[in-house]
């Protein structure tokens, strides 16, 4: 008898702990946070006819960091990207005797829904929102020598991963997708000076964006090779923007190759770094 209440004592007790979790803690997920440096190099063909006319044709740079995680409320099925862009092209009209230089800085922010697939595959589809700003300068239009640029835009994002190896080299091919879908850009009317806009003419500067006059698109195709901690990106992204708003047109179309360096890492704290040799490692890319 005294053998059977002892028993259930110990029952009871038990059942207490894992009900209460005293004595019990689950180990979250370790979701390691995916950064990416690189820069870019390639061409451009710029216009902006509140400039001038003319195509424009020459090079292009830029400078691009990108992060990305598994997010925490369900670390599996969704992804967090930010990217960052600081792009400058330098051009020339056909006949080779005018210029016209182009900074563009574009930050973007979303998240995107992941469906693991068979072989190694990943599909990727989602939403993001960012802003952009830079300006057109052609210092042949005397007048009014600078063309500002300012959005804000909510856009659609997709991407197709694939996760295998080459010659026992851990490989990652990725292609990436995003155009705006609706948003707010700034554009002057046509002829109005930027003096008159300082001096007060405000009305009719901020125009709605859909893709009929505010057609951004990206295209971006990268493979990552892992060497143990050190991830070296290789890749292609061209962008095209097409603008237009009170008889202004803006065209931008860039290809440039990617290259640069990318690592995963952990911020833990103490009570997090417990058990970590057992926790389950959740990726946003691989």
């Amino acid at each position: 008898m005294k053998k059977t209440n002892k028993f259930l004592k110990r029952l009871v007790f038990g059942s207490l702990l894992a009900l209460t979790g005293v004595g019990t803690q689950a180990q979250e997920p370790i979701r390691p946070v995916l950064s990416a440096y690189t820069v870019e190099i390639g061409s451009s063909h710029i216009a902006d006819t509140y400039l001038s006319p003319l195509k424009y044709s020459g090079g292009a740079t830029a400078l691009n960091y990108e992060r990305m995680q598994a997010m925490e409320f369900s670390p599996e099925k969704w992804v967090m990207r930010l990217n960052a862009r600081a792009a400058f092209n330098w051009a020339k009209n056909t006949v080779r005797n005018a210029s016209m230089l182009d900074l563009d800085i574009d930050i973007r922010w979303g998240m995107m829904h992941r469906w693991r697939m068979p072989q190694g595959f990943i599909l990727m589809a989602g939403a993001s929102t960012g802003v952009a700003g830079g300006t057109f300068y052609n210092a042949r239009n005397s007048n009014n020598p600078a063309s500002a640029k300012a959005s804000w835009t909510v856009n659609a994002s997709g991407s197709a991963v694939w996760n295998g190896s080459f010659h026992g080299i851990p490989l990652c091919a990725r292609y990436l997708v995003e155009m705006p879908l609706t948003g707010i850009f700034f554009s002057p009317e046509y002829g109005e000076l930027y003096y008159e806009i300082y001096l007060g003419n405000h009305s009719g500067l901020v125009h709605g964006a859909w893709p009929g006059n505010f057609f951004r698109l990206e295209n971006l195709a990268t493979v990552d090779m892992r060497f143990g901690g050190t991830i070296v990106r290789l890749g292609y992204r061209g962008n095209v923007l097409s603008t237009k708003a009170c008889g202004l047109v803006t065209r931008r179309v860039t290809h440039t190759l990617v290259i640069g360096l990318a690592s995963e890492w952990l911020t833990l704290s103490a009570r997090k770094n417990r058990g970590i040799e057992n926790a389950r490692i959740i990726s946003a890319l691989y």
